[in-house]
């Protein structure tokens, strides 16, 4: 668990880019302090020097110093908050920037483990809490820091016997103020865990909008939400109770030191030791002292609040990928793809055992077997979304763990089930991470039968898609995916179930469109329908993880009880 020393130090990196900026703020902060310490000083020549002795000069002089200080003390605020606002800001949009950078090399296995609403909450939410550490509660501090320091010279300065017992009572505050800031710490760790759960359960509803009203279950979702969002309300007046306890403790503390520096002090001024104009600027300089005290105390209750946030986007920073990338570039030429002795486990669930297969350049292989066999999962370590828990997947002889990720990934191309349409153009989808070339894109949509409706549109291969593609057909937008693969060209292509969602004369279509693709590649093609895999050069039945059986179509029909079960259910 991190400590403020702790959250500053993992700051010091960013910190170190701002030298000027925070020159200027601290600049800004010893104007603003100074200000409020002379500004207290400037009580006993008003007091002693105009009303009491009636110095005509000095009532010339006394309130342009008053302007010039509340001047330069509001100039010094001003630079300290820009300066300090900047700094903040900039420094959380790195934050956010490199956050995100990182969850994208992230392995796939991680994005599983936390819900998108959640890591959704760390990237915006707990970064909006850290920024209020670097944009307000640092500067607070040291500006509040430096008046205390200012006010404490004055107080000093004016009575030392005095200061004694306005100054004893404050170590008295830091017991109960210390047992408050641990209170807060950990309602803070549990309100931002609560927040993102707020945020988890509404980026659920609005990506199954669909399925809740078809099932008639608004009222069933409202009520979940209804409950995360009273259990925040709960913490949240919690950190409250909590937070607004300072003010009191403070003030009581305050009033019972300034009860006795008023019985003290104006005893001295009765005999007069002490004269009016010392007694009201060391009073004055006393209650402007208790403010910036009372201050510091709320900002470092506030400030567990952001240390509890920067551990959890530290968490998101510090993760580092399983998967790691290696060294060589994929060949030109693809001859063979190996899995020797292949095992996968998602944590102690087995998905795959022991599978063995080589397909040649030039060959369609189909996967096929019952839902949960293990298609996907084999198609999955071929991409490196997941590694082998044992075994290995060669190319070309060489294990694909010594290749490089983005070669691999280049090289691989798939076209899944579950069909992923980006918020922008339709030419930015087909050429999705390369550059659009407009002919290209073109070409690839009429070999995946898509051009036809998407001429028809007024912008063309220009026209925005929704979110999720809404305004397409499901078709469509699987057409859409097709052209993804077509205009990547890649030399090894995996289809999983990719013509599910088109009906017979379209999949006929896509299906000659892919004939004339997959020359010269080797294909993947995972499918439940067996209409669609008797042009395979090997059918590979897969079932509890294993491999049954292995041949073309004809062979499998003579010895495969499996297929011929397979091929039953569908006829």
């Amino acid at each position: 668990m991190l400590s403020l020393k702790g959250v500053l130090i993992r700051f010091v990196p960013f910190f170190k880019d701002y030298i000027p900026y925070f020159a200027l703020a601290i600049f800004g902060m010893l104007l603003a302090s100074g200000g409020t310490a002379v500004s207290a000083y400037l009580v006993k020549p008003l007091l002693d020097e105009i009303f009491i002795a009636k110095d005509a000069n000095m009532l010339k002089l006394l309130p342009y110093a008053i302007i010039a200080v509340y001047a330069a003390k509001e100039a010094g605020r001003y630079m300290q908050a820009y300066f300090t606002a900047y700094i903040g800001q900039d420094i959380i949009r790195r934050f956010r920037d490199n956050i995100l950078a990182n969850m994208l090399k992230l392995d796939i296995a991680f994005f599983h483990e936390y819900r998108s609403g959640e890591l959704i909450s760390r990237n915006t939410n707990d970064v909006e809490r850290v920024r209020s550490v670097v944009s307000n509660l640092i500067p607070e501090f040291l500006r509040e820091s430096f008046t205390i320091i200012g006010l404490i010279v004055v107080v000093i300065y004016q009575n030392p016997s005095l200061a004694f017992y306005a100054l004893v009572i404050m170590p008295l505050a830091v017991y109960p103020l210390s047992l408050l800031a641990k209170k807060m710490k950990k309602i803070s760790r549990a309100s931002q865990e609560s927040i993102s759960d707020i945020t988890a359960k509404l980026s659920e509803i609005f990506n199954n909008i669909e399925i809740i009203q078809a099932n008639n279950a608004q009222n069933y979702e409202h009520n979940l939400f209804q409950k995360e969002n009273q259990k925040y309300f709960k913490l949240t007046m919690k950190s409250v109770k909590v937070s607004e306890m300072v003010s009191p403790i403070m003030e009581t503390l305050g009033s019972i030191g300034v009860a006795v520096v008023i019985i003290v002090g104006g005893s001295e001024v009765i005999d007069g030791s002490m004269s009016v104009g010392s007694f009201f600027s060391f009073l004055t300089a006393l209650f402007m002292l208790y403010t910036p005290i009372k201050k510091i105390s709320g900002l470092y209750n506030r400030m567990q609040d952001a240390i509890v946030a920067s551990e959890r986007i530290f968490f998101l920073l510090d993760q580092t990928p399983l998967i790691q990338s290696g060294a060589k570039s994929l060949p030109q030429t693809i001859e063979t793809i190996s899995f020797k002795e292949v095992s996968l486990f998602y944590g102690e669930k087995q998905a795959l055992s022991d599978i063995s297969l080589e397909v040649q350049q030039g060959e369609m292989i189909a996967l096929i077997g019952d839902s949960g066999g293990g298609k996907s999962s084999l198609m999955n370590m071929l991409m490196r979304f997941y590694d082998p828990s044992s075994g290995s997947i060669c190319i070309n002889g060489i294990n694909i763990k010594d290749f490089d990720l983005k070669s691999l990934r280049e090289t691989v191309g798939m076209v899944t089930q579950r069909i992923y349409i980006f918020h922008d153009t339709i030419a930015a989808n087909v050429a999705y991470g390369k550059e659009i070339d407009e002919e290209k894109v073109i070409e690839a949509l009429k070999k995946a039968n898509a051009y036809d409706f998407i001429g028809e549109l007024e912008k063309g291969i220009y026209t925005h898609l929704n979110e999720f593609g809404a305004n397409l057909s499901g078709g469509q937008r699987q057409r859409i995916a097709i052209a993804r693969a077509i205009y990547a060209n890649p030399k090894i292509l995996i289809l999983d179930e990719a013509t599910s969602a088109l009906d017979s004369g379209s999949e006929q279509k896509i299906t000659d469109a892919i004939e004339n693709l997959i020359k010269d590649k080797i294909t993947f093609v995972i499918a439940h329908r067996l209409s669609t895999v008797k042009k395979a050069d090997k059918i590979v039945i897969i079932k509890h993880g294993k491999i049954c059986a292995v041949g073309s179509d004809e062979a499998l029909r003579e010895s495969s009880e499996e297929y011929l079960k397979l091929k039953g259910l569908q006829e």
